[in-house]
């Protein structure tokens, strides 16, 4: 029996740029004998309900051609589930793809890992009934992603770090609750993260040394510090040279409830909540190729 493969993609991801692509994954999919069921999406909403319709028949995986939001849109359908998912990047960030190891600018390449048949389980983090994969920011890091989300120039990672700029100019540091395993913690920082994976924003590595299927979460804290440190330790985000930095603080957890006034957290590059939000780990929860 010939095995089936949802291919869901937006055809507004991209400007359009990633049609070309999507065909070639489709085409090279279609080409190592899988049929492929390819299904757009013009939303969020939309391409859940897809999503969910395909899991629902059986197909055999569940293929993304995009960045993080179409990864977390893929983990709320495939939570707990036995159908892999697969992920051809396209997106700003790709933080899943490149926690996995995937090839990040090579679709052909990222599809012949799905055609590998090889999968492995990891982790996901909830919060209520929403499920994220990679970093929940709840501070600094949330702000700039907040600012970069209303910039629709220029793309990639200088939009961020055009937006850390503008951000710095007013950000003040936050009161934050923290409860780490049932331990309360408060402290004034400028950030709270809680992560299951180690990056966001495209690579900046805020909880660097997190893993996908370790059956924990990293919740990163930096305390307060004047603004102009915080602009020389940014830039070490990308290569987890801020863990050396006396104002970090790295917790190991099951479960962490974050609690701060006015604070909107983001996860997977997209708007979460606002705190007070509990987050606990799933061990094994997601089934990927790769």
């Amino acid at each position: 029996m010939t095995r089936e493969l949802a291919l869901l993609s937006n055809p507004v991801a991209g400007g359009g740029r990633n049609d070309a692509k999507v065909a070639a994954v489709a085409a090279r999919l279609r080409q190592a004998g899988f049929a492929v069921r390819e299904l757009v999406g013009v939303d969020a909403a939309h391409s859940s309900q897809l999503a969910r319709v395909a899991v629902a028949d059986g197909v055999d995986g569940l293929v993304v051609c995009g960045g993080d939001g179409m990864v977390n849109i893929a983990a709320q359908v495939l939570a707990g589930s036995s159908t892999p998912l697969g992920i051809v990047p396209m997106g700003t960030g790709n933080d899943t793809a490149r926690a996995l190891g995937l090839p990040l600018r090579d679709p052909a390449a990222a599809a012949d890992v799905i055609v590998r048949g090889r999968t492995r389980l990891i982790d996901l983090a909830r919060s209520g009934d929403r499920y994220f994969v990679t970093v929940l920011a709840a501070g600094f890091d949330a702000a700039v992603n907040e600012k970069a989300n209303t910039m629709t120039w220029p793309k990639g990672q200088l939009k961020y770090s055009l937006a850390i700029v503008a951000v710095l100019k007013e950000f003040k540091p936050i009161s934050y609750t923290l409860e780490l395993d049932g331990e309360t913690r408060r402290v004034e920082g400028m950030l709270v993260s809680v992560g299951n994976g180690d990056s966001m924003g495209g690579g900046l590595r805020v909880t660097h040394g997190a893993s996908l299927d370790d059956g924990l979460l990293d919740v990163v804290l930096f305390t307060s510090v004047p603004r102009r440190e915080l602009i020389k330790t940014y830039p070490k985000l990308f290569s987890g040279g801020h863990t050396r930095h006396p104002a970090y603080e790295r917790h190991r957890v099951k479960r962490v409830t974050v609690a701060a006034s006015g604070v909107v957290a983001y996860a997977d590059g997209e708007r979460f909540g606002e705190l007070p939000l509990t987050v606990e780990v799933v061990p094994g929860a997601l089934t990927v190729f790769g």
